[in-house]
């Protein structure tokens, strides 16, 4: 299938502004100035959220000693309900690099009330300034803080999955690997919208759309530049899940993957190797969509659809197993 028409007038308008000197590529910027062009793009690009009943501002204490943000959405059906609901813990993406909880509060608003669940969104901290794996340890503290904590906030810990974008998606299947290996409890199942999964970026759907298509090779490698200590780190399980060894006993997986994604070859090798190892594994690929498209509410119709697939994939695993 082509590229969606409305997503190749919207990357056309995104070319003609950066040979017009109106936009500069990520990749020239300094991770702050990306940050904020990042989060004012936001504003244009995706509709607001639905209207929820909470919205409540957490402080996660880490392992050493500092505190992330996060938080936390209640949806209007809870707001009377005193029992514990299920939650998904979610992970922003944005290359370790940008991104935060004003980023993906559209999303995270529309996987709370579509589900519902409650939905708390973490902002773990952001490279150059915080290297690999400080955002894995923040993810994994995260974690173990919903399940010491979340009866507090009336949130059903046996009820818990882990997801996220992009790289918060490999933050989210990354838990799931160490929770096996440290023997905390398994979440529920995880959602993995096009997550990074790989070492190295070879892949013939990387040379395909390493230009073009709003994630560019250059942007992805300067993300990670910022992010790696060094090139070694690239062969951690923690940083490529493809490198994971054993992938058995792990949540069941929904892994949402764009045609015209550089992400789309490992994102595939991943869901493969998690049905190799016996892991219930879905994968959907949408048609016509590039990456991030779930955050591109006033682009493509498509983003309020994968939002609606993913919210009915929580509701069968929270309310029907």
């Amino acid at each position: 299938m082509p590229l969606d028409d409305d997503l190749a007038a919207f990357l056309e308008l995104v070319k003609k502004s950066i040979l017009c000197g109106e936009r500069t590529a990520m990749h020239l910027l300094t991770p702050e100035k990306a940050r904020i062009e990042y989060d004012i793009s936001t504003q244009i690009l995706d509709e607001s959220g639905p209207p929820v009943a909470n919205v409540t501002d957490i402080a996660i204490l880490c392992r050493d000693g500092n505190s992330i943000n996060a938080r936390l959405y209640q949806p209007t059906e809870f707001a009377q309900v005193t029992q514990p609901q299920p939650v998904l813990l979610y992970f922003h993406g944005g290359g370790y690099c940008i991104g935060g909880l004003e980023s993906h509060d559209s999303l995270c608003r529309s996987l709370a009330a579509l589900t519902p669940c409650y939905v708390l969104s973490i902002a773990y901290r952001l490279a150059p300034e915080y290297r690999f794996p400080t955002a894995v340890y923040d993810a994994q503290d995260a974690y173990q803080w919903v399940i010491s904590n979340g009866h507090e906030h009336s949130l059903d810990t046996n009820r818990l999955a882990v997801g996220g974008d992009s790289v918060g998606g490999t933050l989210a299947t990354g838990l799931t690997i160490a929770a096996r290996e440290e023997k905390w409890q398994q979440p529920a199942c995880q959602i993995l919208l096009y997550p990074c999964t790989g070492a190295w970026q070879k892949t013939g759907s990387h040379r395909r759309f390493s230009q073009g298509y709003l994630l560019e090779e250059k942007t992805l490698q300067w993300m990670f530049t910022n992010y790696l200590r060094d090139e070694t780190d690239r062969a951690d399980w923690r940083f490529a899940p493809l490198q994971a060894k054993n992938l058995c006993s792990l949540a069941p997986a929904i892994v949402i993957l764009p045609e015209f994604d550089p992400l789309l070859d490992e994102g595939i090798a991943y869901a493969d190797k998690l049905k190799a190892a016996g892991v219930a594994t879905c994968v959907k690929i949408y048609s016509g969509m590039i990456h991030d498209f779930a955050r591109l509410g006033n682009i493509v119709n498509d983003a309020y659809q994968v939002r609606k697939d993913i919210a009915d994939t929580l509701a069968a695993t929270f309310y029907l197993n």
